[in-house]
């Protein structure tokens, strides 16, 4: 790093996504003494991008832009500039020459859940069983006083393999969850599962939960091993995250035995979620049937009039 003129005002600057890895004498005074973070956008952030990407495109007036903001928390710059893009493309594809509030909304949908496959042939029972289980998680979901509102509800197939899913978007930016909060996500996440149990029996479940399982997992076992939030094992760490900034890869920091005991708890959480789902869903069974027959016949309905049902 020595040899530069200091008169010159050379500024050498570098960037990495494992900054867990360099070597200590980099950032020694001198050297590579400043870091910056780069984190993900925040809501403001996301809307700013949003309207960069989008000066060269040729709008619909009364485009809302927070309500793009809000639908793609966790997005980066460049998955932000590609659902510009999509809508963009999407717009062109229908023979318009202005990007409407919809084409951004579908592409949304497109970079979380993949394109819509229009031609899938989808058995008759096969869109019951999968009606049933996207109204059994917006039933939960809207059940429960900690969820984020239910904004729309689909069981048109995607490319990336799902035969349907329901959508939740927080009102604002959220940078903490509470324990209550997890615990109801975790139950919204098995509200799938649970309303094929109560509907078509237990012998009858279907993989669609395959997801819906690995997401309540992670998050039941994130409370336990790093959030603190196990009456057991209080304020104790059991768990490291390394290579935040590509994917996060979890590895345990615990004994073999208190590792079992973590599985049992998760186990535990998990199978208290379950138990809730399913009490939710069969308190309000009439309108699990009169929601589902509803979302068949429509294919896709948005959150307004899933609580407008709901709550007649």
């Amino acid at each position: 790093m020595d040899g530069f003129d200091g008169q010159k005002g050379v500024v050498l600057l570098a960037a990495t996504n494992r900054p867990e890895s360099l070597d200590p004498a980099l950032l020694r005074p001198g050297r590579f003494d400043r870091r910056v973070p780069v984190e993900l956008p925040d809501l403001q952030g996301r809307q700013a991008i949003l309207e960069v990407h989008a000066k060269d495109v040729k709008l619909e007036s009364g485009i809302d832009w927070s309500i793009i903001a809000r639908a793609t928390a966790g997005a980066s710059g460049a998955e932000l500039a590609n659902i510009v893009n999509k809508a963009a493309l999407r717009a062109v594809r229908e023979g318009r020459k202005a990007v409407t509030q919809a084409d951004l909304e579908e592409s949304v949908e497109t970079v979380i859940a993949g394109a819509q496959r229009k031609n899938a042939v989808v058995s008759d029972k096969e869109k019951k069983i999968v009606a049933y289980h996207e109204i059994g998680h917006a039933l939960v979901a809207a059940k429960q006083s900690h969820s984020a509102p239910v904004t729309k509800i689909t069981i048109v197939p995607r490319t990336s393999g799902a035969l349907g899913y329901t959508m939740q978007v927080d009102e604002g930016e959220r940078m903490l969850m509470s324990r209550r909060e997890i615990l109801d996500k975790i139950a919204t996440f098995t509200g799938g599962r649970s309303a094929e149990e109560l509907i078509f029996g237990e012998d009858n479940v279907t993989t669609g939960a395959s997801n819906d399982i690995e997401q309540a997992t992670k998050l039941a076992r994130a409370m336990i091993t790093r959030y603190g939030m196990s009456g057991e094992f209080d304020m104790v760490a059991l768990e490291t995250v390394q290579n935040q900034y590509l994917g996060g890869d979890a590895s345990l920091a615990c004994a073999a035995d208190t590792a079992t005991k973590i599985d049992s708890q998760v186990v535990e959480t998990v199978k208290a979620a379950h138990e809730k789902a399913r009490k939710i869903l069969k308190e309000n069974e009439p309108k699990l049937h009169e929601l589902a027959a509803y979302l068949l016949e429509k294919e896709t309905i948005t959150g307004e009039e899933f609580m407008r049902i709901l709550e007649q």
